[in-house]
């Protein structure tokens, strides 16, 4: 079963996704995730659609998911790269994809992480 890399990038987690997903590609995906999540202590995830031409409804559940178990876990997803027509075809899908941020590109995804990693250190630092 081919499976999606998710790479490891300080204490964030890149995905990028560059090919159709199906149904055991996405469960297959979650769970890595979550194992990977749970593993590394990563505080945030980014998302690479930027290769999907189309989703459905079956992806949009599945990036709704990600970040919902992501949150369970204590790190932050970032969609990045998504398409004009992709973010059409979501919201004429009713799927907001809540507690998800999005950027237009990696580079903006990966400061939008870093600006919440930065908050939570000063957060931390001023507890007593």
């Amino acid at each position: 079963m081919d499976r999606i890399p998710i790479l490891k990038m300080g204490d964030a987690l890149l995905i990028t996704i560059q090919v159709d997903i199906h149904d055991q590609i996405a469960i297959a995906l979650e769970n890595d995730l979550t194992q990977k999540i749970a593993t590394t202590g990563a505080r945030g995830v980014l998302i690479d659609i930027s290769s999907l031409e189309i989703v459905d409804s079956f992806i949009g559940r599945m990036l709704d998911n990600i970040a919902a178990v992501s949150r369970m876990l204590d790190a932050e997803t970032v969609v990045v790269g998504m398409q004009p027509a992709v973010a059409i075809t979501l919201v004429e899908l009713g799927l907001g994809l809540t507690g998800v941020k999005t950027a237009l590109n990696v580079e903006r995804g990966m400061l939008l992480i870093q600006n919440r990693l930065g908050a939570l250190g000063r957060d931390r630092a001023h507890r007593p």
